[in-house]
């Protein structure tokens, strides 16, 4: 009961503070440095995120300097249907396919929130079945694309109530955000208030993926 009050929180939240953040472009720019591929949480507003997506963006443009930013909003369902998680794992992943296609030197850093942390961890070869508004994963980031994605940054991931964690080949450029009492995160949390809170963890996911954007132009 309090996981489901806290994923129909999220459509309450915003209103008139929407108007208040500077708003990402909704779609990649052909061939920028880095294209930042965020998938929103059950029925969160904004444009990429009002609680994550939007403020980790305005953040990403201010620590990663001398790069190049375009923005991608997964195109799922983003709502409590069994198949929401699947068709926005499907979406990253052929966006990425697409988008290296035609910008080889292109990277990625990949955001999730809540249901959106399942859509990233599914393209990541993590799957979500079995946590709340996860699914089984229908497709991956391919191995040779796999060096492009330079960060993944996830809050409120739902696999960690299942005590699951990304491992493997994406672990270091990982950083997963679960607020302390986060019922959607944490195995028996009961705070709904927690799940709400991850536009302060902002900055701190952006100074991670900052550190990580250190590439050459080849590969």
């Amino acid at each position: 009961m309090r996981i489901r009050l806290c994923l129909a929180a999220l459509s309450l939240v915003g209103g008139a503070g929407l108007a208040t953040l500077s708003a990402p472009t909704a779609t990649a720019v052909a061939c920028t440095d880095i294209d930042v591929v965020a998938a929103r949480g059950t029925f969160e507003p904004g444009t990429l995120g009002f609680i994550v997506g939007d403020p980790v963006y305005s953040a990403l443009q201010k620590k990663i300097t001398g790069k190049s930013l375009s923005s991608y909003k997964v195109n799922y369902p983003a709502d409590l249907s069994l198949t929401s998680a699947a068709q926005g794992n499907s979406d990253l992943v052929n966006h990425v396919r697409s988008q290296a296609a035609a910008c080889p030197n292109q990277r990625f850093i990949l955001v999730g929130y809540s249901q959106g942390a399942n859509v990233v961890d599914n393209s990541i070869g993590i799957s979500s079945a079995g946590a709340v508004v996860g699914s089984p994963i229908v497709a991956t980031i391919p191995a040779a694309l796999e060096p492009k994605v330079s960060s993944v940054l996830l809050f409120g991931n739902p696999i960690r109530a299942l005590g699951k964690s990304v491992t493997g080949t994406y672990q270091s450029r990982t950083i997963d955000f679960c607020a302390k009492g986060d019922p959607v995160c944490e195995n028996g949390g009961g705070d709904v208030g927690a799940h709400l809170g991850y536009t302060a963890n902002a900055d701190a996911a952006a100074a991670f993926a900052a550190g990580r954007c250190r590439w050459t132009a080849a590969g």
